[in-house]
C-alpha cells in the first residue's frame, strides 16, 4: 500500500510524579502546576492556533489527579480567603507571605524561587534577575529567613510565576502584561488576581484537551497510573536481557507483579476517563519500557497500540538475527494478540528535545522536514509511519520563549506540507497498514534501549530491595484480612506511588545533587507512610539517604530531567 503523503505522529508525553507529603498533602515540589501553566497550556494553545495540525498527547493519571487538586485548592482559597486551603508553600508565598512565619520555611521558599533556567527564565527578565541576585546574596550569608521582608518574598514569588508563565499567556493575557510592566511592589489584590489566573489555567487544561480530542485534532493516550516500570514489576531481572553483567538487587522477584501492573492500568483508565470522558486505546508505557510479558498485560487491558524506543527494536531484531535492510519506520507487532507497536525515531525526537533549542526556529523546522523527506524517499514502497515521541514539558525551557517560535513553525510547516500527513497512532491502527512481526521483543526502554536508568547500579538496586521489602510487608498485612474496602484502596494507592519510576531515575551520582536529595527524601517518605498505613514497623534504613548526586553546578544535560534515546 503506497501513501501519497508520509504519515508523521507527534506524541508529547506529560508527566510529573506524586509530590504531596503522604501525611498532610503539602506539596514538596511545585513542578506539577508550574509545568501546567507553562507547558501544558502552551501546547494546547499551539494546537488550537493550528487546526490543521494533529498530535498525540499522553498524560499520566497521577499527574491529572494533582492538577485537579491544585485547581480545587486554589478555588477554595479564592472563595474563602483561608490560606490553609493552599497546600503549596510557593502559592502561600505568592498571596500571603506573612503567613510563613518559620525562619527556615521562609528561606526554603526563597531558594525555591531561584530554581529556574538561568538564561531562559531568570536572565530574560531584568526585575526577576535583580530579585534572584539579591536572594542569592542573602541566602549565601544567612539561614535566617526573618531578614527577608514580606514584600520581598511577594515580589520574588510574583516574578517567579511570571517567568514560568506560558508564552502564549504572556503574549495574550492583559493581567500578565500589566504585572510585567511593574517591576516590584505588587500589592495583595494583584497577587490574588495572579493566583486566580493560575487556577483558571490549570482548570482549563482538562476542558481544552478534551475539546481538542473531541474535535479529532488530538488523540489522548495514557501511561499506567503512577508511572511504574512494568517490565521490572513483571520480572525484576528483565534488565539482564541487554546488560547481563550488571549487578542486581538482592531480591529476585517482585511479589504479585502482574497483579500490580493490571492495577496501575485499570486504575489509570478509571482516572483518565473521569477527567477526559474517554477510554484511551493507546499507551505510552512508563519510559517506553516494554518486554514480552508487558505487551501481553497491555493487550489484556484492551490497548490497541503502544510505543517504545528505536533501540528496543534494534535489540529485538538482533536477537532474531535479522538485519532490517528496509524501512524501519513501520507498524510492528509481537504476536497475533499483540497491540500495534510503534518505535520512536530517536534521532529526530532528540533533535527536538536537545538540539534545535540552539537553532533559529525556521532553520530547525526546515532541517527537520529535510530529514522527513529523506525517510519518505527511502520508504516510499512501504507502509511507513514516523513516530516522534518526547517529553512534552521539560524541553521548552531550554528554548527561547518556551519554544514558542519553534512549535509555531513546526505545526505550521508540518500541517501545510504537501508530502506530510500529521496523524495519530489510533488512526494508523484503524487503517490497513501492513504490520511486520517481531519474533522476540527484548526488554528495554526509550533510554538506550535498556533499563539501566532504573536498575543495575548500587543505589537503584538498594531502592528496589527497599520497595520489595515493603511489598512483602504489604502482602503479609493484607493477608490478615482486617482492612475494609476504603482502607485497602488507600493502601493500594500508597503502594502504587512507591512503585513509580521517578525515584529510581534520580538515584545515581551522575544527577544534580539537589534533585537527587529531593527525590531521595520523597521516596523514603512515601515508603515510610506505606509502612505506617499497613501497621508495620518502619525499617531504620528509611531514615538514611540512599545516595548523593553531583554538585549543583554540574553540566548534566538538561539538568537530568531528560535523556537522549541513544
Amino acid at each position: 500500500m503506497k501513501h501519497k503523503k508520509l504519515p508523521v505522529v507527534l506524541c508529547w508525553h506529560m508527566h510529573q510524579p506524586e509530590y504531596r507529603d503522604p501525611r498532610d498533602k503539602i506539596y514538596q515540589q511545585p513542578w506539577t502546576y508550574l509545568h501546567a501553566i507553562k507547558d501544558y497550556v502552551d501546547m494546547a494553545a499551539h494546537l488550537e492556533h493550528h487546526p490543521g495540525a494533529r498530535a498525540v498527547v499522553n498524560f499520566v493519571p497521577i499527574l491529572l489527579e494533582q492538577l485537579d487538586d491544585y485547581s480545587v485548592q486554589i478555588a477554595q482559597y479564592l472563595e474563602t480567603r483561608d490560606v490553609s486551603k493552599l497546600r503549596d508553600p510557593l502559592l502561600v508565598a505568592l498571596v500571603e507571605p506573612a503567613e510563613i512565619t518559620d525562619s527556615a520555611a521562609r528561606m526554603t521558599v526563597v531558594r525555591a524561587c531561584m530554581r529556574a533556567n538561568e538564561d531562559r527564565l531568570i536572565r530574560r527578565f531584568e526585575p526577576f534577575k535583580d530579585l534572584v541576585d539579591l536572594a542569592r546574596s542573602i541566602s549565601a550569608n544567612t539561614e535566617n529567613g526573618h531578614y527577608l521582608s514580606d514584600q520581598f518574598m511577594a515580589d520574588l514569588a510574583v516574578w517567579y510565576h511570571l517567568a514560568w508563565m506560558g508564552e502564549t499567556v504572556r503574549l495574550e493575557n492583559t493581567l500578565v502584561k500589566q504585572l510585567m510592566a511593574k517591576p516590584i511592589g505588587f500589592d495583595g489584590d494583584e497577587r490574588v488576581q495572579l493566583l486566580a489566573l493560575i487556577g483558571s489555567l490549570i482548570a482549563g487544561i482538562f476542558t481544552r484537551y478534551r475539546a481538542l480530542s473531541e474535535g479529532g485534532q488530538v488523540e489522548l493516550s495514557m501511561t499506567p497510573y503512577a508511572h511504574p516500570i512494568m517490565p521490572l514489576l513483571l520480572d525484576i531481572t528483565a534488565g539482564k536481557q541487554t546488560c547481563p553483567h550488571d549487578p542486581q538487587p538482592q531480591q529476585v522477584s517482585y511479589p504479585g507483579g502482574a497483579d500490580r501492573v493490571q492495577w496501575h492500568l485499570q486504575h489509570g483508565l478509571d482516572v483518565f476517563k473521569r477527567f477526559f470522558g474517554v477510554h484511551p486505546t493507546g499507551c505510552w508505557p512508563s519510559e517506553g519500557a516494554v518486554s514480552e510479558p508487558t505487551v501481553h498485560e497491555l493487550a489484556k487491558a484492551g490497548f490497541t497500540w503502544l510505543a517504545s524506543g528505536d533501540q528496543v527494536l534494534t535489540h529485538s531484531l538482533q536477537k532474531q538475527k535479522m538485519v532490517e535492510s528496509g524501512c524501519r519506520h513501520r507498524v510492528w507487532q509481537f504476536d497475533a494478540l499483540s497491540p500495534a507497536l510503534f518505535f520512536r525515531d530517536d534521532g529526530l525526537s532528540d533533535l527536538i528535545g536537545f538540539d534545535y533549542q540552539k537553532w533559529h526556529a525556521d532553520d530547525a523546522v526546515a532541517d527537520f522536514i529535510t530529514h522527513l523527506m529523506k525517510i519518505h524517499h527511502d520508504c516510499q514502497d512501504d507502509d511507513a509511519v514516523v513516530s516522534i515521541i518526547l517529553d512534552g514539558e521539560n524541553a521548552w525551557e531550554f528554548y527561547p520563549h518556551n519554544g514558542y517560535w519553534f512549535l509555531d513553525a513546526l505545526y505550521k510547516g508540518l500541517s501545510t506540507h504537501p508530502d506530510i500527513e500529521l496523524t495519530t497512532f489510533s488512526d494508523v491502527v484503524t487503517k490497513t497498514y501492513q504490520r511486520k512481526t517481531l519474533q522476540h521483543l527484548v526488554a528495554g526502554s526509550w533510554v538506550y534501549g535498556n533499563l539501566t536508568t532504573w536498575i543495575g547500579s548500587p543505589a537503584k538496586n538498594r531502592a528496589w530491595d527497599m520497595l520489595i521489602e515493603a511489598r512483602l510487608a504489604f502482602v503479609k498485612a493484607q493477608s490478615i484480612g482486617q482492612w475494609d474496602e476504603q482502607t485497602e484502596a488507600q493502601n493500594l494507592q500508597q503502594l502504587a506511588i512507591c512503585e513509580g519510576s521517578d525515584w529510581f531515575w534520580w538515584f545515581g551520582d551522575y544527577n544534580p545533587g539537589d534533585a537527587v536529595r529531593d527525590f531521595d527524601h520523597l521516596y523514603r517518605l512515601q515508603l515510610t507512610r506505606l509502612y505506617e498505613l499497613i501497621g508495620a514497623d518502619v525499617p531504620a534504613n528509611l531514615s538514611v539517604p540512599l545516595c548523593l548526586g553531583v554538585e549543583s553546578n554540574s553540566t548534566v544535560e538538561a539538568g537530568g530531567v531528560m535523556r537522549r534515546g541513544q
